[in-house]
């Protein structure tokens, strides 16, 4: 269904590439933004507009998507750095802001209020679901917002997403439920590996292993999608080592100010943080797996 609203996408990367790629084909009117130079313009090839500037995108926008890495660059994008305005400054009132980073719900909450000062709506709204599901439009948004945001967004959500989970009428509830399931994603992931080293170090082949446990009742998503990684010895990242990193650490943090104990999530995060140490920061997540000593990894063919 086309609609009339003028649509801004912020960071063309894995995910906010597909998203961006969902909002075009539903027929939305699309500004995109991107920090690396010419991405933004390689994109609007295909339909779109490019905006030079977070101030013209925001200007000329109703609903602006924020698809970046973290809190900081989301801070960034939407209040500037350096001198530097971000897109609050430029967007109308009553627009919507819809912030799809993992971060801190207390930090998600905050943007929601210091929006709310400048009149502008906003939605939690974290993502799950992997780059092909962006492109396809099927990923899974786990969102909490005023019915005013939604009842004006709600087409730009739908566009993007399979599943639009309605978790609160205010900021934190989306970001608190993608904290758990960034919980399980990084237990899951970290004892995929562990299974996957301890069969190497058996001597158990490596294909044999995948094949038996992706149709028996020990296997996890992680374990038939990541392993998979390992097998082809193929670390490009989809997700990397850092981003379980940070995310894990604001898993710990969240549990930490109620002092709620999480033994498996403190020990796979101490896992990532052992990878991303010894030099695998950048690599697929998957990469967990070398941390394990005395095991011969497949090679590419």
């Amino acid at each position: 269904m086309t609609t009339t609203l003028t649509t801004g996408l912020i960071g063309l990367g894995a995910m906010g590439g597909g998203m961006a790629q969902s909002l075009r084909r539903a027929g939305h009117a699309l500004h995109v933004f991107d920090v690396r130079p010419g991405v933004a313009e390689a994109f609007a090839k295909d339909g779109g507009h490019a905006c030079a500037t977070l101030a013209e995108l925001g200007a000329g926008c109703d609903v602006v998507v924020s698809v970046v890495v973290n809190a900081a660059q989301t801070e960034s994008v939407l209040f500037g750095t350096d001198g530097s305005s971000g897109v609050a400054a430029s967007m109308k009132p009553g627009s919507v802001f819809v912030m799809c980073s993992t971060v801190d719900p207390n930090v998600s909450i905050a943007f929601e209020s210091r929006l709310a000062e400048k009149g502008l709506l906003y939605i939690d709204a974290p993502i799950s679901g992997g780059a092909a599901k962006a492109a396809s439009g099927e990923m899974t948004m786990m969102t909490a917002a005023t019915p005013e945001a939604y009842a004006k967004a709600g087409a730009v959500l739908d566009a993007m997403a399979a599943k639009v989970y309605r978790l609160g009428d205010k900021a934190g509830a989306g970001s608190k439920v993608k904290v758990i399931n960034q919980l399980l994603a990084g237990v899951h992931i970290a004892a995929a590996a562990e299974a996957m080293a301890l069969g190497l170090r058996e001597g158990v082949d490596a294909a044999a292993l995948y094949e038996v446990i992706t149709h028996s009742a020990g296997n996890s998503w992680m374990f038939e999608n990541r392993m998979a990684h390992v097998l082809a010895a193929d670390y490009t990242p989809l997700s990397a080592v850092d981003i379980f990193v940070k995310d894990l650490g604001i898993v710990l943090d969240m549990a930490r100010a109620t002092k709620f104990p999480l033994p498996l999530s403190s020990t796979a995060h101490q896992m990532f943080m052992q990878a991303s140490t010894a030099g695998f920061a950048k690599e697929d997540d998957s990469a967990v797996i070398k941390i394990f000593p005395g095991i011969e990894l497949p090679k590419k063919a």
